[in-house]
């Protein structure tokens, strides 16, 4: 599986699932029950890559303002929502966080960002497919501490300044 198949995929079950995350995992998984478990496994691969690679302090900073705080557990589920967003989101919000007030027509933190299940799938449907768990993937794993200088997500101001448009559109909507 390459990436525009990944992507696809992804983005296939994004829209019959009606951005709904959990019915996302669900048709996931049924999706890639129909594939071998190579090809399952390759899915985890880039799937996995992507997760490793949105673990940055400027990403947790914007999950932060989104979600009204984020702890390591919310934002690793945030990174496998914004996978479930598609390409395009995705490659915008990890190189820019502050774009996802653009990107984004709506979020509701109560069903937005989180997308554990999504993290899920591709193990799921591995031992589905298999009886057994996935092997080691053979990729790097992530970095102990998120990439780039680190956020203090109590100080206000500092969000305000580095998230200018996440902070108009969704810190000041109360």
């Amino acid at each position: 599986m390459d990436e525009t198949e990944f992507w696809e995929l992804v983005d296939a079950t994004r829209e019959a699932a009606e951005g709904d995350p959990e019915e996302q995992a669900d048709l996931l998984v049924e999706r890639l029950l129909q594939l071998d478990p190579e090809m399952v496994l390759d899915f985890s691969r880039h799937f996995e890559a992507r997760y490793n690679r949105a673990y940055t302090w400027d990403l947790w900073g914007a999950a932060w303002l989104l979600l009204d705080g984020a702890s390591d557990d919310a934002f690793d589920f945030f990174r496998c929502w914004l996978i479930g967003q598609g390409r395009e989101m995705y490659e915008s919000a990890v190189h820019d966080p502050d774009s996802l007030a653009d990107l984004l027509d709506d979020f509701d933190e109560e069903f937005d960002g989180d997308g554990e299940e999504l993290g899920y799938a591709a193990d799921e449907a591995y031992e589905q497919l298999t009886g057994t768990i996935a092997p080691d993937l053979g990729i790097a794993p992530a970095p102990a501490e998120p990439v780039g200088a680190a956020l203090d997500f109590e100080n206000e101001q500092a969000l305000a300044d580095r998230y200018p448009k996440l902070w108009e559109r969704f810190r000041l909507r109360d």
